[in-house]
């Protein structure tokens, strides 16, 4: 964090919070899961490999980045719960996604996926008590409490399964 200034109130944890809804992370989590059993599977099917616009992603490589994302920021929780000190870089989304094989991957097979690690995810945030969850992190360079990290990752979620809803389902 050299030469960067530590920003404690980001714009992105205020989306994160506006999208979240005020409820913790617990329980953000919680109904993340419930939103990924109410996913309709037969319509990604329809829609296949379609994009709303060229150069855009899949909604298979979306999914993987849901996962990519979520354990990325699960390894960087538990960095700071155990107060070990090492701040992971700044990663590329955009080059992540395009060397993804999602594509190659069926829907079924990534939706099982992202509910397993978010019942892995869940757990974690469980297993931590509330020091813990009220550690301040360096994350990027923004200072935010652990929990927010998972409401980040609810947040995100939410985020792109608003993008699923308003610009590819539209294509079946």
């Amino acid at each position: 964090m050299e030469n960067q200034e530590v920003k404690k109130n980001p714009a992105f944890l205020e989306y994160v919070y506006k999208l979240t809804e005020g409820i913790d992370h617990t329980e953000a989590l919680a109904l993340s899961v419930k939103d990924i059993d109410n996913l309709d599977i037969d319509q990604f099917n329809r829609i296949g490999l379609k994009t709303y616009q060229e150069g855009k992603w899949t909604i298979h490589t979306i999914f993987q980045h849901l996962i990519d994302w979520e354990r990325i920021w699960c390894f960087t929780a538990v960095i700071f719960a155990r107060a070990e000190g090492t701040v992971p870089g700044m990663l590329d989304q955009e080059i992540m996604g395009k060397n993804s094989n999602a594509d190659e991957l069926s829907i079924e097979q990534l939706v099982e996926e992202l509910k397993i690690v978010r019942q892995s995810t869940i757990m974690m945030f469980n297993s931590f008590n509330k020091n813990i969850l009220e550690t301040n992190c360096v994350f990027s360079e923004y200072l935010m409490p652990l929990h927010a990290i998972g409401l980040t990752i609810a947040a995100h979620q939410i985020h792109h399964f608003n993008v699923i809803k308003e610009r590819y389902l539209p294509l079946v």
